[in-house]
């Protein structure tokens, strides 16, 4: 579990200083239209529309972008209509890849995707390939100087919670999915911060990957990012200590 916990430590830095602001938008609110069309545009009884609303405002999305996308996915006003598909493929040293997509042109998806994964050396697999391996579960992450790991391991595990790891200057805290915006609130209560906070993937399986085909894999996932209609790309490798000080440097 370690190695998908310190991929997300990396990829909430660089969130933190990626400059793609409108990017970063246009995925919040796909998902946040997604979410109001599947369970409705009340927040106290749509955990996914909660979750989506406070990712959002985590990168200072302006009100008025979330409540637009609420009452579109909530059918309140015309626009684009996303349908949710998962793409199955392998990357380098045949690293399992769930890629996630929000798109109203499965066509472009579906080439977009595929052209990608080749582009990297990596393949598209065929439905059901990998995503046995993969398991929902909810991730939050806290700064490592917001709390004492007792306080938080106490709040966190009484939620609800079935992990805490500590990952560098962070604490890696993970949940059933029904249980991230609970353990959330029980942080909030205790006035620890939470960074970030999504609904994730993580796989039962993990490949350790040396600093090559690290290179390689971050690439891809990076290229798969940065397509529009991608929302989220979930891998099973670990990142050993020894190839994350040469991935830093």
């Amino acid at each position: 579990m370690s190695g998908h916990s310190k991929w997300a430590t990396i990829k909430r830095k660089k969130a933190a200083t990626d400059s793609a602001r409108s990017k970063i938008f246009t995925k919040y609110l796909r998902e946040i239209t997604i979410a109001a069309r599947a369970g409705g545009g009340d927040l106290d009884s749509n955990p996914r529309l909660r979750t989506a609303v406070s990712a959002a405002k985590g990168v200072n999305m302006p009100a008025a972008n979330i409540e637009r996308a609420i009452k579109k996915g909530a059918g309140g006003l015309e626009g684009s209509h996303y349908d949710e598909i998962m793409y199955e493929g392998y990357g380098p040293a045949g690293v399992a890849l769930l890629i996630e997509c929000a798109t109203d042109n499965r066509n472009r998806a579906a080439g977009e995707v595929r052209h990608t994964l080749t582009k990297y050396s990596g393949a598209m697999a065929e439905a059901g390939a990998v995503s046995y391996m993969f398991k929902a579960r909810g991730l939050l992450i806290v700064e490592r100087t917001a709390a004492e790991e007792d306080a938080l391991m106490e709040a966190a595990l009484d939620a609800g919670a079935d992990d805490v790891q500590s990952e560098g200057d962070a604490w890696v805290i993970l949940t059933p999915p029904a249980a991230l915006e609970a353990v959330k609130d029980a942080l909030a209560a205790k006035s620890i911060a939470v960074q970030s906070a999504e609904l994730t993937r993580i796989a039962s399986v993990q490949v350790a990957l040396d600093v090559k085909h690290a290179e390689s894999l971050l690439k891809l996932v990076d290229a798969l990012e940065d397509l529009d209609d991608v929302q989220k790309v979930h891998a099973n490798f670990v990142l050993p200590d020894e190839v994350l000080a040469k991935l830093a440097h």
